[in-house]
């Protein structure tokens, strides 16, 4: 097996693979529900992983594209989605934990927090950023969309992933290694995609002036494969 490229099969057990992994987190938590083993404070381990894993998966989904990159393992875009919605998934939860199990629906006490609290005012901003995220992945919303524009509304993602370190970093204000840890991941993912936007801004630098001597300059690809250049399932 190339792993360079995978055929349909192969990738159908990579991403059974994956989705049931990425169920795991949410199974452990039922099943430590149904047994009482939660700890002293149920509703905080609930938020508190749902949150952890919202940000996990979230980095995760951001290293696809530096990762096919760095590999040329072009099949990684194809588990984008999943991840992605996994992502929203978590966030759901976890926004879901603090509405229903911490303010039971309390609305009026809800909005003083978001309008308090800076880390909820955070949190819930990029909450709110990753909807349009979720409703926007499928294939036919990116037909509907353009390439260009879904990919630039999908650029919302870099947001959300910063508002999610910073909303982490607040909250838990003492023991910061975990949110460090998401931040210089997250730094090093930014740093990649500038490398490549510099890369190829020189590259179309130095091919412009060949477009204005050689026609046939013009069938030049400068991009690398994005979205819209390859199968999505």
């Amino acid at each position: 097996m190339n792993i360079k490229y995978l055929d349909d099969q192969s990738l159908y057990r990579v991403k059974t693979a994956l989705f049931l992994l990425a169920l795991v987190p949410c199974l452990q938590l039922i099943f430590g529900a149904l047994s009482y083993n939660l700890g002293a404070n149920p509703i905080e381990k609930i938020t508190r992983t749902t949150g952890y894993w919202t940000l996990t998966f979230l980095i995760i989904t951001l290293s696809a594209t530096p990762l096919r990159r760095l590999t040329g393992w072009l099949w990684l875009i194809r588990l984008r989605r999943m991840l992605g919605l996994f992502t929203f998934f978590y966030a759901s939860l976890h926004f879901l934990t603090y509405l229903v199990l911490d303010q039971f629906f309390d609305w009026e006490g809800i909005l003083k927090d978001i309008i308090k609290r800076p880390y909820i005012t955070v949190g819930f901003s990029s909450f709110l950023l990753m909807i349009p995220l979720a409703l926007t992945s499928t294939n036919t919303m990116i037909k509907k969309l353009g390439g260009k524009n879904w990919r630039h509304l999908h650029q919302l993602t870099y947001l959300a992933a910063v508002g999610g370190v910073i909303h982490y970093w607040w909250l838990v204000k003492k023991d910061l290694s975990n949110p460090l840890s998401f931040a210089l991941i997250l730094a090093l993912l930014f740093s990649i995609r500038l490398f490549y936007i510099v890369k190829n801004n020189n590259k179309a630098k130095q091919v412009s002036p060949l477009k204005s001597v050689c026609p046939a300059a013009n069938a030049v690809q400068l991009e690398s494969p994005s979205e819209e250049h390859i199968k999505t399932r």
